[in-house]
């Protein structure tokens, strides 16, 4: 039989760890996903769409469905999904590893706040600015929803739901975004301070760049731990050598 390869997907790493795979014959691979965003990018491979109903559901599924390796590809901020990939992978004995890009780090010229929540970055925001750049994701708004004095230009790929803040602007767009656009939505908004998590990548890194260019603070909100013990990977060329599957 095949071996079955289930990614819990969501990122572009996943997306280009489904093609790599799927191009190497005798390799069955599933990605998995929330089923958050409405319309997700173009997958290679078998789709399935939504939870599994904690961990104990993940660890049925993997054994149903006879899965030989989990790669947990999902956003570093991920937290649930990623403890119960863990729980789920320890109970069945199913190897796994996280894929997980390496976060960002500042240079000389950043002004940068680390903080270890949106609830932090909120008590922190008063003191910065009054025009917030807001990249947080469309789930965490309601961290903010009390700053009734400050403006927030919020980038989603979906519209957030309330509660969000009162003065609130939002911009629908998709990464990966060049550090001319972000300079010059920081410019044309009047933006004087950056809220952002670590999510690491290139793909949104360049409104790190614009912010060190115009010498604006940036909030930025710390990873989550990883569930101590797990495999980590830093690229797709990681999880397929954890694979044992060299290049083509």
């Amino acid at each position: 039989m095949s071996p079955h390869v289930l990614i819990l997907g969501g990122t572009a790493e996943a997306r280009q760890l489904a093609a790599a795979l799927v191009a190497r014959r005798g390799v069955r691979v599933t990605t998995s996903l929330a089923g958050r965003v409405a319309r997700p990018g173009a997958i290679t491979g078998e789709v399935r769409i939504g939870g599994f109903g904690g961990a104990d559901g993940l660890a049925d599924w993997l054994r149903e469905q006879h899965v030989d390796a989990l790669v947990d590809a999902t956003h570093p901020f991920a937290e649930t999904i990623t403890a119960n990939a863990a729980r789920a992978a320890a109970a069945t004995g199913v190897p796994a590893v996280v894929l997980r890009r390496p976060g960002w780090r500042p240079g000389p010229e950043d002004r940068w706040h680390s903080v270890a929540s949106l609830a932090a970055a909120a008590d922190l925001l008063p003191r910065l600015g009054r025009r917030v750049f807001l990249t947080t994701g469309r789930l965490g708004l309601a961290a903010f929803a009390h700053l009734t004095d400050l403006h927030f230009v919020v980038r989603s790929v979906e519209l957030p739901r309330p509660p969000v803040p009162p003065h609130t602007e939002v911009l629908l767009a998709r990464g990966p975004f060049t550090v001319a656009a972000e300079s010059t939505l920081l410019h044309d908004h009047c933006i004087d301070v950056l809220v952002t998590k670590d999510s690491g990548g290139r793909a949104t890194s360049a409104k790190l760049t614009a912010a060190r260019d115009l010498r604006l603070p940036v909030v930025i909100v710390r990873r989550p731990a990883l569930p101590e013990g797990v495999t980590t990977a830093p690229d797709v060329g990681g999880v397929l050598t954890w694979l044992r599957l060299g290049p083509r």
